[in-house]
C-alpha cells in the first residue's frame, strides 16, 4: 500500500502493554480522536508501513491498541519509539472554532493593530489550555534573537483564526 501524502504524526509507541502483543501509544492530543477513530495507522519502525488497528481504548493518558497480525510482547516491544501517523484526510471532523494543532503550526501571527508577531512553530499544553509557541519576526538591525512568545490559545487572546489565509489574529502587544 502506498503511503498517503498527508500523513500527520499523532503520537508515538511508548512500549508494550501486557503479554498478548498490545502496544501503548502516547498521543499528542488529550482526547486522541485520530488514534481512537482511524483504523489504518502508519508506523515508521522498522520502515514506514501501514497497520490495521483491531482495538483501541484509552488507558490513563495513553491509548492501548491491538494490531492485526501482531502477537506477543516481544513484537509489541520492538515497536517502542515508532512514530504513529495517520492520513490527515481521515481525521474526525471538528466543531466550529476547533482546530488541530497540526493546522495551526506554520501560521503567521499578527495582533489587532496588524503588527506581525511571528509564526507558530509549535503547540504545547499546560493542562487547562493549549499554548501557541510563536517565533518572533526578526527585528531589523538587531543581532540579538528575540525570545519566543508563549500565548494561551484562549478566546481572551485569540480573536481570529483564518486557515485559508494562514493567519491568526491575537489581542497581544509587541511588548508583551
Amino acid at each position: 500500500m502506498q503511503a498517503p501524502d498527508d500523513l500527520t504524526q499523532v503520537g508515538y509507541v511508548a512500549g508494550a502493554y501486557g503479554i498478548a502483543g498490545a502496544i501503548r501509544v502516547t498521543p499528542f492530543s488529550t482526547d486522541a480522536d485520530a488514534l481512537m477513530n482511524v483504523k489504518t495507522w502508519w508506523l515508521d519502525k522498522p520502515g514506514l508501513r501501514s497497520v490495521t488497528v483491531r482495538t483501541a481504548k484509552m488507558h490513563g493518558g495513553d491509548v492501548v491498541a491491538t494490531l492485526v497480525g501482531m502477537a506477543g510482547r516481544d513484537a509489541a516491544e520492538a515497536l517502542k519509539g515508532a512514530a504513529v501517523q495517520v492520513s490527515r484526510a481521515e481525521f474526525p471532523a471538528l466543531e466550529e472554532d476547533e482546530y488541530y494543532w497540526s493546522d495551526l503550526i506554520g501560521m503567521d501571527v499578527v495582533n489587532l493593530q496588524g503588527e506581525a508577531l511571528g509564526k507558530v512553530i509549535d503547540m504545547m499544553s499546560n493542562g487547562p489550555q493549549s499554548i501557541l509557541r510563536i517565533e518572533p519576526v526578526p527585528e531589523q538591525d538587531s543581532k540579538e534573537k528575540a525570545p519566543e512568545r508563549l500565548v494561551p490559545f484562549v478566546d481572551q487572546f485569540v480573536k481570529h483564526v483564518e486557515l485559508k489565509a494562514n493567519k491568526i489574529t491575537l489581542d497581544w502587544g509587541l511588548d508583551y
